[in-house]
């Protein structure tokens, strides 16, 4: 507050000065670009697929976004809990918009936790097939 005020007296625009604030305590959302493929699965999966997307998480939790992918038949698609390498509990369930399409289902927040595993590079996304149940491409959500 006390740098607003001090913008304020010195004629700077109260817009930007708000702004300038919301970046450096972090406020602003953190939007990511995803590659997803077979070599991010554990255990890693041999494929042509592949999966591009954007993931966007803000400071108030919400968490919204969507994958595609391209040479597979997709049977489900989810954020989970879990550092590169390991796999995890399932976060948000991902809802299909299309052939190949997945997103983020509007009005999803993190809890606590997931929010915690996030800020840690903890979540990944990942898409399923009836070829690899487990997963057939994914990608680590890095903030």
């Amino acid at each position: 507050m006390r740098t607003l005020a001090i913008l304020r007296r010195s004629g700077f625009p109260i817009i930007v000065a708000a702004a300038a604030l919301a970046v450096s305590t972090g406020a602003l959302a953190q939007q990511m670009n995803l590659k997803l493929g077979g070599a991010a699965e554990v255990p890693p999966v041999t494929t042509s697929a592949a999966g591009t997307g954007a993931i966007t998480v803000g400071a108030d939790r919400s968490i919204s976004g969507a994958v595609t992918t391209t040479g597979m038949k997709g049977t489900m698609a989810h954020i989970h809990v879990g550092a590169a390498g390991a796999n995890g509990p399932v976060a948000i369930p991902l809802v299909q918009d299309g052939e190949g399409k997945w997103s983020v289902p509007a009005g999803r927040k993190l809890d606590e936790a997931q929010y915690e595993a996030f800020k840690a590079g903890k979540l990944y996304v990942n898409v399923h097939s009836a070829q690899h149940p487990g997963g057939e491409v994914r990608a680590q959500l890095m903030p």
